[in-house]
């Protein structure tokens, strides 16, 4: 989410109202899979619906007739998803 805030292909990023419903999607979609964590896939999965209609693009992509979609997909490409190591690799 942060990420649509600093781009320069975006003028208006998501915001924190956009979090929130990411989120809850993907808590949702975690809890119908039987997990009580998030997973970056389920946050992933959820980008689109969550945050697509809420973004307001710069006018030359409105030109281009690009779509948040593409603009999203893009942004999550260019993140990386965090790594933790397991307590066993911790030691």
């Amino acid at each position: 989410v942060q990420a649509t805030r600093t781009d320069t292909r975006v003028a208006v990023g998501a915001s924190p109202r956009g979090s929130l419903a990411l989120l809850k999607l993907a808590r949702a979609n975690a809890a119908l899979d039987g997990r009580s964590y998030v997973l970056p896939d389920d946050i992933k999965a959820y980008v689109r619906p969550a945050l697509s209609h809420r973004l307001i693009l710069n006018p030359e992509l409105w030109l281009r007739r690009h779509a948040a979609e593409q603009v999203l997909d893009a942004i999550v490409n260019g993140v990386r998803v965090p790594v933790i190591d397991p307590p066993a690799a911790r030691g």
